[in-house]
């Protein structure tokens, strides 16, 4: 992996880690925030390495609110557990009333 890549998947696990419990935000999101808008991929990309980093990866959904990175956790459903933990309902693998949790680093890191 490239250096420069490196240093941006630390700028996205520093966003990550600001993302409030209860909440969610999509990896669209934290790309544009940090000026890379094309690069929601490479978002999903660094919270697929970011195990043991205490990076709240299951709080980064796409952008419909689908829990597409949940084949990255270990168990059957860990990802979904997390967020119910945080009283966010999860039906079929999409978030439910996603505006009312949805957390834009845009808004809120200013």
């Amino acid at each position: 992996m490239k250096p420069e890549t490196l240093g941006f998947f630390e700028k996205v696990y520093d966003v990550a880690k600001q993302i409030p419990f209860g909440r969610v935000t999509s990896y669209g999101a934290i790309a544009k925030y940090l000026g890379a808008g094309k690069s929601a991929r490479i978002v999903g990309y660094a919270m697929n390495g970011s195990h043991g980093k205490d990076v709240p990866a299951h709080r980064v959904v796409n952008r419909k609110g689908l829990l597409t990175g949940k084949h990255h956790f270990e168990g059957t459903n860990l990802m979904q557990q997390l967020l119910e933990s945080e009283g966010i309902e999860v039906v079929e693998n999409q978030i439910q009333n996603l505006e009312a949790v949805y957390w834009d680093p845009l808004q809120e890191l200013k």
